[in-house]
Order: structure tokens, then C-alpha cells, then sequence
């Protein structure tokens, strides 16, 4: 869990679009257009790809980067809840107001990225 991201997330909470999933929605789809990322705040999402790989992503994790560093992104793979969900989206222009608005988000946002490819050679 990255308690600093999910702080400031809930901090833009208000001012952006909360999706609340039941356990087994599927958030988004392989090869999916994509042009929003997403915060977990409460509950667990399992992206998977591929036969047998998956990752969780609980409460402070960020999923779906991605869309706002590429144009024309699809999706990598199916992100699916596993319990109830709850989570903030956020396009590009959010991003770039958060970043404005609190610097310490983008740090916050690369050590989050950091730690998942950290955990993804192991």
C-alpha cells in the first residue's frame, strides 16, 4: 500500500469521478481503448494478462498509467475486482492539474511504478 498516493488521491477525490465495482466487475479489458488511470481506495482489483499472470492492486496502488503516456493506448490486460471497490479515475488533464497543484504527486506516482517493476523481476 502507498499510504502518501492514496492521501493525496482521496484529497482529489472529491473533484474526480469515483467507479465502485462489484467483486468480479471487470474494470477494463485487453486491447481495450484506455485514456484514465485508476487509485484504489477501498478494496482489491487483479490484473491479469496472459495465461497465468496476474498482479493485485489494493488501496494507494495505481493501475492503468499507461493511457495518460501514450496515445492511442489499449489496455495490457483485464483488471477485475476481487471484492468491493472502490476507485478514483483520472484522465490526463486531472493529472496535470494534480501534478500542478501537488508536486509531491508525480514523485509519489514514479515510486508507486517503481515498486511494481521491483516486484515484477522477483
Amino acid at each position: 500500500m502507498n499510504s502518501g498516493l492514496l492521501h493525496t488521491m482521496q484529497a482529489f477525490a472529491g473533484s474526480l469521478p469515483l467507479r465502485v465495482l462489484t467483486p468480479g466487475e471487470v474494470l477494463f479489458e485487453e486491447g481495450e481503448p484506455g485514456n484514465t488511470l485508476f487509485c484504489v481506495l477501498h478494496g482489491v482489483v487483479e490484473l491479469s494478462w496472459g495465461a497465468d499472470v496476474s498482479e493485485l492492486f489494493g488501496p494507494g496502488e495505481v493501475l492503468g498509467v499507461g493511457a495518460l503516456v501514450s496515445d492511442n493506448h489499449r489496455r495490457h490486460g483485464t483488471a477485475r475486482a476481487l471484492e468491493a471497490t472502490e476507485l478514483i479515475e483520472m484522465g490526463r488533464e486531472q493529472f496535470l492539474f494534480a501534478v500542478q497543484e501537488t508536486p509531491l504527486f508525480a514523485i509519489e506516482l514514479m515510486a508507486s511504478l517503481e515498486r511494481r517493476l521491483r516486484g515484477l523481476e522477483d
